[in-house]
C-alpha cells in the first residue's frame, strides 16, 4: 500500500516541477513552435524580419567593351591608324571593324535580401562601380576615349535560387542511406551521425537585373543613362551564426551602351561584359530578442513565460556544442 503513495508523490513533484519555472526563469515545457513575443501582432512581425538580411559586397572585375562598326561616316568617329603608319589608309563606308578593349573595375554594393522558405532569395540593392576604359582597338585602328575612367551607379533587383544547403544535405543523406536495412543500427547511426553535423556552407544560383546610372562618363557621347542590364551568378555563402555568415560571389554581367556623335541618324553599340568576383558580408535582423532577464545566465536559446530569447551575441551560434564554444 505504500508503494503506490509514495509512487504518486513522486509523480506529483516532478510534473509540478515541469510545470513551473526553475531558478533562471526558463520554461521547461515542451513546445515545438516557440512564440517570439506574447502578442500576435509582434510574434509574426518578429517572424517575418528574421528572414530579412542586410549586406555589403565589394570585389574586382575584368570587363571587354566590344563595337562591331560600321559607318557612313567612319570620320566622325574617333578612330585613329596607330600601326602601319607609313600606309596610312582612310576608313570607308564599307569597311567593317571589331573593336574590342579590356581594363578593370571595382564594384561596391549594399543590398537588402528576403529569405523565401530556404528556396528562393529575393531582394536588391544599390551598388557603385568605379571603373578605368582604355582605347579599343581593331588590326591597324584604335578608338580612343575622352577619358580613362568612369564612375557608374547601379539600382538593381536580384533573385537567387538555393542549389544546396544542410537540409537539401539532410535529404540527399536520406536518400544515399536508402539501400541499408533500417535494422543495420551501424550504417544508420552514422546516417543520423551525419546529418547532425553542423553544415554551414550554402550555394545559391543567382540573376541580377537593373538599370546603370552614369555619373561621370567616359566620353560625352555616351548615351543612354538609364541602360539596364542583368547578371548571373554562382553565391557560396559560409554561415558562422544563425544571423551572420560572409559569402563569396563569381559570375558575369552584361551591358548594352550606345555611342552618337553630330550625325543623329545612326550609332554605335557599345557592349560591354564583366567577369565578376565579390567578397561580402550577410546579418540577419534578429527574430529573437536578447534575453535580459536578472539572474539569467543561458547562453542558449530559452523560453521566459512561453517567448523564446537568445542569450548570445548574432555574432555566436546560438546552440552551441562541443567545441563551438570558442
Amino acid at each position: 500500500m505504500k508503494k503506490p503513495i509514495l509512487f504518486l508523490i513522486i509523480f506529483a513533484c516532478w510534473s509540478t516541477a515541469f510545470a513551473q519555472e526553475d531558478i533562471f526563469g526558463i520554461d521547461t515545457k515542451a513546445r515545438t513552435k516557440n512564440r517570439k513575443s506574447q502578442s500576435d501582432l509582434g510574434n509574426v512581425t518578429r517572424n517575418l524580419i528574421s528572414n530579412i538580411s542586410f549586406e555589403f559586397s565589394g570585389g574586382g572585375a575584368y570587363h571587354t567593351p566590344l563595337i562591331n562598326f560600321n559607318s557612313e561616316f567612319p570620320n566622325q568617329y574617333p578612330i585613329s591608324q596607330y600601326q602601319n603608319l607609313e600606309n596610312p589608309q582612310e576608313l570607308t563606308a564599307e569597311d567593317t571593324l571589331r573593336f574590342r578593349g579590356g581594363a578593370m573595375a571595382f564594384p561596391l554594393n549594399l543590398g537588402v535580401k528576403i529569405n523565401v522558405f530556404n528556396t528562393l532569395t529575393l531582394g536588391g540593392g544599390y551598388g557603385r562601380e568605379f571603373g578605368s576604359m582604355s582605347s579599343l582597338k581593331s588590326g591597324d585602328y584604335e578608338w580612343t576615349f575622352q577619358e580613362n575612367n568612369y564612375v557608374f551607379d547601379r539600382v538593381y533587383g536580384n533573385v537567387g535560387l538555393v542549389l544546396y544547403d544542410a537540409r537539401k544535405r539532410a535529404k540527399f543523406l536520406n536518400w544515399r542511406y536508402k539501400r541499408y536495412a533500417s535494422s543495420n543500427f551501424y550504417m544508420q547511426s552514422e546516417k543520423n551521425q551525419r546529418i547532425r553535423q553542423g553544415y554551414p556552407w550554402r550555394f545559391i544560383l543567382e540573376g541580377e537585373f537593373g538599370n546603370i546610372l552614369i555619373r561621370r562618363s567616359f566620353d560625352e557621347n555616351l548615351l543612354n543613362n538609364d541602360q539596364a542590364f542583368y547578371s548571373v551568378g554562382l553565391r557560396i555563402e559560409r554561415e558562422f551564426s544563425e544571423y551572420t555568415r560572409m559569402f563569396v560571389k563569381a559570375g558575369a554581367e552584361f551591358r548594352n551602351f550606345a555611342f552618337q556623335t553630330e550625325n543623329l541618324s545612326e550609332f554605335q553599340d557599345l557592349k560591354q561584359i564583366l567577369y565578376v568576383a565579390q567578397v561580402g558580408f550577410s546579418i540577419n535582423l534578429p527574430g529573437t530578442k536578447r534575453c535580459k532577464v536578472q539572474g539569467c545566465g543561458v547562453v542558449m536559446k530559452h523560453l521566459h513565460d512561453g517567448v523564446e530569447y537568445r542569450g548570445s551575441s548574432i555574432f555566436n551560434l546560438q546552440n552551441r556544442k562541443v567545441g563551438q564554444w570558442y
